[in-house]
């Protein structure tokens, strides 16, 4: 479920690792199925140790660690959270790393379904590997201009092209509900339909909703998974107009009633009265 603004949560909560040199990297025991961690975990802290970490970004919906002359990047997919503080439970950590000092900072890399991935780059492979390709710019990033005609040169409807992260990086299938909500979109609508008053409509609930889940540090659903890098709960899932919320009255307009619908097999929520087709 991490989408942009629960990674960037997690990238600010992380910062205390800044400056700090890595005594050690493992994998706690764990008896699930082990996560795609590239190089070896032998080779990954043969790698690291002994180096600085210099900063801490994001990709989309990664996390990428500067570290010397390389990028440590995790990916949470479905249910991975990056955390400094004890985790939900032992059972699911994946990766840990240990820092010099202050002997008791650590990284976790926290994962219950085990669909995450850790992986270590040269910071000079980083645009060939990760971002060429693969991603388009992000969507805190994009300009009008650009978010406008990546969108209106496809016949998909808007909700699934949202999705594609080689058009816009970031957008995941909670936040892309909420912001064609926003825009009165019916998320079945053709994206090259779309007159440029509604992509501008649809752009500027992006930008906002976006911000505004970033200063409530994300969405944490009622399954509880989400956590910040101290395992505390977002707070922007109080702020959700549509999202799982269907057969529950629209908040927005008062007359429609919320409904669930699948595109490219994901839930889609939406209010029929605010978003007409």
């Amino acid at each position: 479920m991490p989408e942009l603004p629960e990674v960037e949560t997690m990238c600010r909560g992380i910062a205390p690792i800044v400056g700090r040199k890595i005594a050690r990297v493992f994998v706690p025991p764990c008896t699930f199925r082990p996560i795609v961690i590239t190089p070896a975990i032998d080779v990954l802290h043969h790698t690291l140790q002994s180096q600085v970490v210099r900063a801490i970004s994001r990709l989309g919906k990664r996390v990428v660690i500067h570290i010397g002359d390389h990028a440590l990047i995790l990916q949470p997919k479905m249910s991975g959270l990056v955390l400094l503080d004890q985790p939900p439970d032992h059972e699911h950590l994946r990766l840990q790393i240990d820092f010099v000092r202050p002997a008791k900072l650590r990284l976790l890399f926290w994962d219950r379904r085990g669909l995450g991935t850790v992986e270590c780059l040269p910071q000079s492979d980083v645009q060939a590997r990760i971002v060429s390709g693969r991603l388009g710019p992000d969507a805190l990033q994009i300009s009008f201009a650009d978010f406008c005609q990546r969108l209106q040169q496809t016949a998909r409807p808007i909700k699934v092209a949202l999705l594609d992260q080689k058009l816009v990086a970031g957008v995941g299938n909670l936040y892309a509900s909420e912001m064609l909500h926003a825009a009165k979109i019916h998320p079945a609508k053709v994206c090259a339909k779309l007159t440029r008053p509604k992509m501008f409509l649809l752009y500027e609930a992006m930008q906002r909703i976006l911000i505004t889940a970033i200063a409530h540090e994300g969405s944490t659903l009622s399954d509880g998974t989400y956590r910040n890098a101290l395992n505390d709960p977002g707070s922007y899932q109080n702020q959700h107009l549509v999202y799982d919320r269907a057969g529950l009255p629209c908040s927005t307009c008062g007359a429609g009633t919320i409904v669930r619908i699948v595109q490219a097999q994901r839930s889609t929520f939406y209010c029929p009265k605010c978003q007409c087709l």
